[in-house]
């Protein structure tokens, strides 16, 4: 049985020109102790997919599913007061500005404190000696000294550690980690995921990984789902997802990666930009940007399939070409 399962999850905004729908019918799942990797562009609704599961949307989001489980626990039907008992504690995570998601009013040990406060039964020196484990076990030089620095006194390399440690204070059974190693150099991104590996594999932990960055994935995940305009489009092994790409938006994706750009002119892009709420083309949401479509992929039948909201492509990819043998056609910017 999964560890986490969702079935058609969808999520709409209130906005003053219509509702909004930022996730269309998206299916997830993650098994214990798997490193999962959502990945695609911003506006793709993968930040959004996991808020709306953490219960932590604003009043003007509208969340539907057919199922919600974490565990063998039904997350629809469940009270607040108990789901609020495993938010944080069952599945906890590491937003994806540290900078800002850190109070900057508090210490970052009273934060921590403030965590294991409110899932656990640890009294304050106990709070305390556990926190400093926590700073010490990610890699926090001088966590003594730390637990008193503000969020403003630390670099984002430090700040994201601390995340890190308070997310995993409670050793939850699933961390989402949304586009961890943002706005971190090479080498602290390096370390970053080493600590997220290895806090996996120390409380056999799953991992949610969120990112755009298909290094990341090729290093980190067992498991990738791409998503596009709130979509799901695809979802394989990390190994036949880089090898074998099923939809023209996951190799569109990995040939602009640099090392695959060896050779060639100039590193290739996806022309355009991801539909909002007023240019959705009727058919697929990736066509207006696909070197392969054609006019089947232009017409609203084309979403109207068995699993409707998951952008069925009708041109599997086979080495780069349609399988149908349709030619690609000319995009440009």
């Amino acid at each position: 049985m999964s560890l986490l399962e969702i079935k058609n999850l969808t999520v709409s905004f209130d906005t003053v020109s219509g509702p909004f729908r930022a996730v269309d019918g998206v299916d997830l799942n993650v098994d214990g102790r798997e490193i999962l990797s959502i990945v695609g562009e911003s506006g793709s609704g993968k930040s959004v997919a996991m808020l709306a599961l953490m219960g932590l949307l604003p009043d003007t989001a509208s969340v539907t599913a057919d199922v919600m489980r974490f565990d063998g626990k039904d997350l629809l039907t469940m009270s607040d007061r108990d789901k609020r008992s495993i938010i944080g504690r069952d599945i906890a995570m590491i937003f994806q500005e540290p900078m800002s998601s850190l109070n900057p009013c508090f210490t970052v040990g009273f934060q921590i404190g403030e965590m294991l406060k409110r899932h656990t039964r640890l009294g304050r020196t106990e709070r305390k000696a556990r926190a400093i484990e926590l700073m010490q076990a990610v890699g926090i030089p001088s966590p003594e000294q730390r637990l008193s620095a503000y969020p403003h006194q630390l670099s984002g390399g430090m700040s994201q550690r601390v995340m890190i440690a308070m997310s995993a204070s409670c050793r939850p059974k699933l961390l989402i980690a949304d586009e961890p190693t943002t706005a971190l150099d090479v080498t602290i991104q390096a370390q970053i995921l080493d600590l997220l590996r290895d806090l996996c594999a120390e409380f056999d932990m799953a991992l949610v990984l969120i990112t755009h960055d298909m290094g990341v994935v090729a290093q980190m995940a067992h498991r990738v789902q791409v998503q596009y305009a709130g979509q799901k489009v695809e979802e394989q092994s990390v190994e036949d997802l880089f090898s074998d790409p099923h939809h023209p938006y996951t190799a569109a994706l990995l040939s602009a990666l640099p090392e695959r750009a060896t050779g060639r002119g100039h590193l290739p892009s996806i022309p355009g930009v991801v539909p909002g709420q007023f240019d959705r083309p009727p058919g697929c949401l990736f066509e207006p940007r696909c070197a392969y479509a054609t006019a089947s992929c232009r017409s609203s039948a084309h979403r109207q399939g068995p699993e409707l909201g998951h952008a069925l492509c009708n041109h599997p990819l086979i080495n780069g070409a349609p399988a149908d043998g349709t030619q690609a056609r000319e995009i440009t910017v």
